[in-house]
């Protein structure tokens, strides 16, 4: 057994025991497992290198970047108007409440990239309905966590950022970002299906009932009121929908080899663009004085997130530069599995993974790796980049116990541990069974 993957076992091992057993934070987790590469590599002279890359990263950047504009969106309440027009449409339905809780969260995570955010935001109303329906607490609790951990593998989810880089890396060759997010767009739908059949069948199961009349907004005048709100997945979507119709055509034509440049510049300004939207249709939502206190309070939610993913990105550049995770790759494919035995083995193990790495850090920290073994066993290198956020992002906020986003559900809900965690691992399983049919290619993905 090659020495890498004994320094796994100690990332690891690390990482349980300070965060499951001494508390720590996870961003400190991170910080202490990147140390302790340091010194079992004998990277000492190296340590400022793989910070400075890290500093220097626009992929990196981009992901902070997008973790300010869902505080911002939560400042100005355009998450409210949204989530308002899904109930108008769909509460009137038996169990209404619950499909609201999977639309509603899978847009609103789509926006913000936060799993964990997202649950504290719409999961304040739809947990609530939900009970009110005829739920119990457990399930309310996970139809919105598992809801909410899809905006992990939605674009912009930084998650799907980190992915793309591990392809890059792998690729050799930086692929649109735009082309990109279309493929992961493609099989984000087949899992928002199985949570609206899985959402369906427990409806039946419980008999739920429509929301109460009186907590239905008017569809009509939501509309009247919020409408403004609506463009905002067009403004943040639209300009790589058009980057990935257009970049050969029409914009190659006026820009040559601009175009290129344009479509890297997307994840650093289209975020901007809707913030700044945002603030302007909802200024009577806001002032300066309480944007400024609602920013300086998130300050303390969007550091540890930032800090990790940091980290995370040190030990991914110094597991490249000194090739752990292509010896790793290299001892895993010399075990010669087959494509069928990795699209059952590769999810388990991050499901593994999950309960003690956020999904952001496993992705940056293993994906090439991921990539190049399935590669390596004949499938497509795409598949298995569009396929991390999934099996690390998502699969990490309903996993126990890291599972932030089912903490997070079950503190609203007010269930018990024993019920919501039985209940949860239903959703991880077939969230897992899901995996492994799209790694095995069964199932036609836009965007491949």
């Amino acid at each position: 057994m090659p020495v890498e993957v004994w320094y796994i076992v100690a990332l690891l091992g690390l990482i349980g025991v300070t965060f499951i057993l001494f508390k720590r934070p996870i961003y400190e987790c991170m910080f202490y497992a990147f140390l302790l590469m340091i010194i079992l590599t004998g990277e000492y002279s190296n340590i400022f290198k793989y910070i400075v890359k890290t500093s220097t990263d626009t992929l990196f950047y981009s992901i902070i970047a997008f973790l300010v504009l869902a505080k911002i969106l939560d400042a100005t309440h355009a998450v409210d108007s949204l989530v308002n027009l899904i109930v108008s449409i769909f509460g009137r339905l038996p169990g209404g409440a619950a499909y609201t809780a999977v639309i509603g969260s899978t847009m609103m995570g789509a926006l913000s990239g936060s799993g964990a955010g997202n649950v504290a935001t719409t999961g304040t109303f739809t947990i609530p309905a939900m009970k009110k329906s005829g739920l119990p607490a457990h399930l309310a609790a996970n139809i919105e966590s598992s809801s909410s951990t899809m905006g992990n593998m939605i674009p912009p989810a930084g998650v799907i950022l980190a992915a793309l880089a591990c392809y890059n890396e792998f690729s050799g060759a930086e692929m649109s970002q735009s082309t990109f997010w279309l493929a992961c767009w493609g099989v984000a739908l087949w899992f928002i299906i199985q949570r609206l059949i899985t959402t369906f069948v427990f409806c039946k199961i419980y008999h739920v009932k429509p929301m109460a009349k009186e907590d239905i907004p008017s569809l009509k005048e939501t509309f009247k009121k919020g409408w403004k709100n609506l463009l905002l997945p067009i403004i943040i979507l639209l300009p790589f929908v058009l980057d990935y119709c257009f970049k050969t055509t029409f914009f190659k034509s006026r820009l040559g080899a601009g175009a290129s440049n344009l479509s890297s510049s997307l994840l650093i300004f289209t975020p901007g663009i809707a913030a700044v939207y945002a603030l302007l249709v909802n200024k009577k939502e806001w002032t300066l004085k309480s944007l400024s206190h609602k920013m300086t309070n998130s300050v303390s939610g969007i550091v540890p997130v930032g800090a990790t993913i940091f980290f995370a990105y040190c030990i991914s550049n110094l597991f490249t530069a000194t090739n752990i995770g292509a010896n790793i790759g290299a001892y895993i494919q010399s075990w010669n599995l087959s494509l069928i035995a990795l699209a059952f083995l590769i999810p388990l193990l991050c499901a593994i993974l999950g309960m003690v790495f956020p999904g952001s850090a496993q992705t940056k920290i293993f994906g090439s790796t991921i990539i190049a073994i399935f590669a390596a066993a004949g499938g497509d290198p795409l598949l298995a980049a569009i396929m991390l956020p999934v099996i690390t992002g998502a699969m990490e906020g309903m996993t126990p116990p890291l599972a932030i986003c089912m903490y997070a559900a079950m503190g609203i809900a007010e269930s018990k541990m024993k019920e919501t965690t039985l209940n949860c691992l239903i959703w991880v399983g077939l969230h897992y069974i899901l995996s492994v049919i799209c790694f095995l290619g069964l199932l036609p993905i836009m965007g491949l």
